[in-house]
């Protein structure tokens, strides 16, 4: 009886090792049918004739007689062509993937004017990186990383000149601005854009959702020497009050700091309700400035379907980047009505920055002065009394 026990349990432990054996052979070969590679067997080969697609790009918009006018280029690609080429060169330049090379077939690859064409027509009307294979002749996979690599290359070409902090020249321009608008000491406005995340990950969409229902991410204009306690000094008198420090325009979702002005909820009196208007309608800038964003570039009008933030930074940044770069080469368009002034700025050497200022050289006490000093409530309220009783007198000697 015992030697049947045994015999038993022998023939039950082989039948199990055999059909783990089995098992993992399965396993293994289906790893290795996974498996992806090149010119491997069953893969699928698509001859796309980069060659005729870039071709038919030179013929249509960068041969000496293009098909299409200047009118229609800027249209479809946001800018002009010399732009554009000064945009292509800095990217060539820095970065190999864009220049054209061969495969192990020795075949011709794309060109770098295919590859930052589709990161623009994808930037520029927001559509999947499928849609442009017909006419570029490049596939899903490839567009989507010259995408990625356009992005990062300018950021970092063009980022530091067209992504800066302003320095003492910009600043005393945006106080003589403002001040001609009835606004002294004022150093621009605050707001923000919320823009969805389509692909985010379902383990995070609590984090990204507020009274928003889908996941978003925001691009706040926001200073961020102010937030850090590092205010440019500014000094301006507003009835009979001394000020050093400059302000913002905000709504009704920033905090009561003193470099803060928010707009007066249900205005009673004239005077509330002149400043309420003159605050009110002041703030439209960076609102315009938004719209124009979203209007210019539709990938960010739109969820975006890529899955990292990092991914998302870049192409939030890039776009940002590219608006100052079309705003500053179209700055002969956009006059202000007023007395023919520019609202622009004259172009600064990078060279001109303001690197060594105190800004950069801030110790631990001063940082805690500035952030109590910044959430002073008191200066908040006195400040908002002042620029009501400022803008009412302006209106009074106006009429």
């Amino acid at each position: 009886m015992f030697n049947f026990l045994r015999r038993r349990c022998k023939n039950l432990l082989l039948e199990s090792t055999e059909e783990d054996e089995v098992h993992v052979e399965a396993e293994s070969s289906s790893c290795k049918l996974k498996k992806r590679g090149g010119s491997t067997p069953g893969r699928v080969f698509i001859d796309r004739n980069r060659k005729e697609g870039h071709e038919k790009l030179v013929r249509d918009y960068f041969s000496a007689n293009p098909t299409y006018n200047e009118k229609i280029f800027r249209r479809r690609y946001r800018m002009s062509r010399d732009l554009f080429n000064r945009i292509h060169e800095g990217i060539v330049s820095y970065d190999n993937y864009f220049v054209q090379s061969r495969d192990a077939a020795n075949k011709v690859g794309l060109s770098s004017l295919q590859k930052v064409t589709a990161a623009l027509r994808m930037m520029a009307y927001g559509v999947s990186a499928d849609m442009i294979d017909e006419n570029l002749r490049i596939d899903e996979s490839t567009a989507n990383e010259a995408m990625k690599k356009f992005v990062e290359a300018v950021i970092v070409v063009f980022g530091e000149r067209y992504l800066r902090q302003p320095n003492s020249t910009d600043i005393a321009k945006l106080l003589q601005l403002h001040e001609d608008r009835r606004f002294p000491g004022m150093l621009g406005s605050l707001d923000c854009m919320h823009w969805t995340w389509k692909n985010c990950p379902s383990a995070w969409k609590c984090h990204y959702s507020g009274h928003h229902k889908e996941a978003t991410l925001i691009l706040e204009a926001v200073a961020s020497h102010i937030i850090n306690g590092r205010a440019p000094p500014v000094n301006f008198v507003i009835n009979n009050h001394h000020y050093d420090m400059g302000y913002y325009l905000g709504d009704g979702i920033y905090p009561q700091w003193s470099t803060i002005v928010k707009t007066i909820l249900m205005p009673q009196s004239m005077k509330a309700k002149n400043f309420a208007k003159a605050q009110e309608g002041a703030r439209k800038d960076v609102e315009r400035a938004f719209g124009v964003l979203q209007a210019r570039f539709h990938i960010i009008r739109q969820g975006c379907r890529y899955f990292k933030i990092a991914t998302l930074k870049n192409i939030m940044k890039a776009c940002v980047i590219l608006h100052n770069m079309i705003v500053e080469d179209e700055r002969d368009m956009f006059k202000s009505i007023e007395n023919g002034k520019y609202y622009l700025f004259e172009e600064v050497d990078i060279s001109e920055l303001d690197r060594n200022d105190a800004a950069y050289h801030y110790d631990f006490d001063q940082f805690i002065k500035g952030r109590q000093k910044l959430k002073n409530k008191s200066i908040h309220h006195r400040l908002q009394e002042d620029l009501v009783e400022h803008l009412w007198e302006v209106r009074g000697n106006v009429e």
